[in-house]
């Protein structure tokens, strides 16, 4: 599929295309109420539980059992249903709807495409991705840097690899708003190059003058940098959120589950959780609502 096959079928019409049961006839944008009113009804529980544990609620989405994309110049794995992957049980995690880690070959990348009523952050892991948008913003996002849009009423955006030769790898991740038709906002701030070890560092907030960026959500992320044998104690930020936790790096145990790179764990109904490393390890905590309202 060529770039703009894939930008017309997969990223404008995938907020709601990816969530609706029939592709075909769902809006290719969010901002209709019954279109929106929809997609909210798949807010929440709708995911498996893991019934290995017993101490808490979690769901275990191992690395391997993410959907896969090949588009040749972007390879994407999709821990919740996107696009042309669509699992039932994997359709979002609370408000928590997309978490695609993508790969972007040198030159290549995502031309201007819509997006509307969605907290878009991207963080990138490997490489430089340019970043253009309607609102003016031009800027080059690099790892150990966090990007927010808050695309509101709507925005246009392109995203491309600066580099020709060398690929790009990043996290893009999709949030629902806790209200509609924001005027859109951008940001991006620069994480320190040496984080305090066996602690977390807050990278998103919903709070204008809290550490990271803001996003109109009761939302906070947090990237975790362990050695092998320490460990933290996470107590999650407000009632009625759930935790997924996604491992970048190496290995930690959570409620004696063992997680390894790119497996997703997701808890929800606990006020706090010990993450132990079993290995050197990087993981982001995302913070979220089960429910919209």
């Amino acid at each position: 599929m060529n770039r703009k096959d894939f930008l017309k079928k997969t990223v404008i019409a995938s907020a709601a295309a990816a969530i609706l049961p029939s592709a075909l006839e769902a809006s290719t944008s969010t901002s209709s109420p019954s279109t929106y009113d929809k997609l909210m009804k798949n807010v929440g529980f709708n995911h498996l539980p893991n019934n290995e544990i017993k101490t808490m609620n979690t769901v275990l989405h191992k690395a391997d059992s993410r959907g896969f994309a090949d588009h040749g110049w972007l390879k994407s794995n999709h821990s919740f249903s996107f696009a042309n992957y669509h699992n039932p049980e994997r359709m979002n995690f609370g408000v928590l709807r997309v978490l695609n880690d993508d790969y972007v070959e040198g030159g290549k990348g995502f031309g201007m495409h819509p997006h509307d009523n969605m907290e878009i952050v991207s963080i990138p892991l490997e490489g430089n991705l340019k970043h253009k948008d309607s609102m003016g913003n031009v800027a080059v996002i690099k790892a150990g840097d966090v990007q927010v849009m808050s695309a509101g009423a709507g925005i246009q955006h392109s995203e491309y690899n600066e580099s020709e030769h060398d690929a790009v790898k990043f996290l893009q991740i999709w949030v629902f708003p806790n209200k509609r038709h924001i005027e859109p906002r951008y940001d991006q701030i620069t994480l320190p190059t040496s984080p305090k070890t066996n602690d977390f560092l807050q990278v998103v907030s919903p709070n204008e003058n809290d550490e990271g960026v803001r996003v109109q959500q009761d939302a906070w992320f947090n990237i975790g940098t362990f050695t092998a044998g320490g460990s933290a104690n996470y107590k999650v930020k407000k009632e009625g959120n759930g935790v997924y936790v996604f491992v970048l790096e190496g290995a930690v145990e959570i409620g004696g589950q063992p997680l390894e790179q790119r497996d997703g764990f997701g808890i929800w109904d606990v006020q706090n959780f010990e993450v132990k490393a079993t290995a050197d390890a990087r993981l982001l905590l995302m913070d979220v609502p089960m429910s919209l309202r």
